[in-house]
């Protein structure tokens, strides 16, 4: 698994519930308090260790603990950089929708070593969409479904989300998009200097 993964969960969870419950965690699975180094490579089951220790410990199953880290990812001041990434996609939640498709790939061109999920965005029609998500960590699908409620609200989109896991491992995401301009939405402005990339997890 990617450090960065890592890094992610490690940063919500010290943001979210405070350094010690970090430093709880980390001794359970048997890593320094310092955590995961973005840039390097670790082995799935130490993740799925992360994952374990930090479900048992705040009591919550990992499909709403992957959500919450998405929605950590855009909502958080620590992660503005990740926020300002996500919405050049477009200017409004529609046109964010449709850059979905080449997310993995524009990742893959910062960081050739992140192995990210397939994604194809299906129009249904009348503001019915799913997002189909598949290959490799397509369970990380859950991450996807905080990230897209928390950019509805900064594009003050109305929009209804609902998951399903096929017997393939698969995700869909039926995205319902009601309002497009529901409410102002957050404030954003292209000129505004940020860092990107790793260093917002740090």
């Amino acid at each position: 698994m990617h450090g960065l993964v890592n890094r992610s969960i490690q940063c919500f969870l010290r943001d979210t519930y405070g350094e010690s419950l970090w430093l709880e965690i980390a001794s359970r699975i048997g890593i320094s308090e310092n955590g995961f180094e973005s840039m390097l490579i670790y082995d799935d089951s130490l993740t799925m260790e992360l994952l374990d220790a930090s479900t048992r410990r705040l009591d919550k199953p990992v499909d709403m603990l992957l959500e919450d880290v998405g929605t950590y990812l855009v909502s958080h001041p620590n992660t503005e950089s990740i926020r300002r990434l996500l919405r050049f996609g477009g200017e409004t939640f529609f046109e964010f929708l449709h850059s979905l498709d080449d997310l993995p790939d524009r990742a893959r061109l910062a960081m050739p070593d992140l192995s990210l999920p397939n994604l194809e965005l299906i129009d249904i029609g009348e503001g019915q969409y799913e997002l189909q998500v598949s290959g490799a960590q397509a369970e990380y699908a859950f991450v996807l479904v905080g990230i897209l409620r928390a950019m509805a609200d900064d594009f003050g989109a109305l929009v209804f989300l609902d998951q399903a896991l096929s017997d393939f491992g698969h995700m869909s995401i039926r995205i319902s998009l009601l309002d497009s301009a529901f409410s102002e939405g957050r404030s954003f402005s292209l000129a505004r200097p940020d860092a990107s990339g790793p260093e917002a997890l740090e």
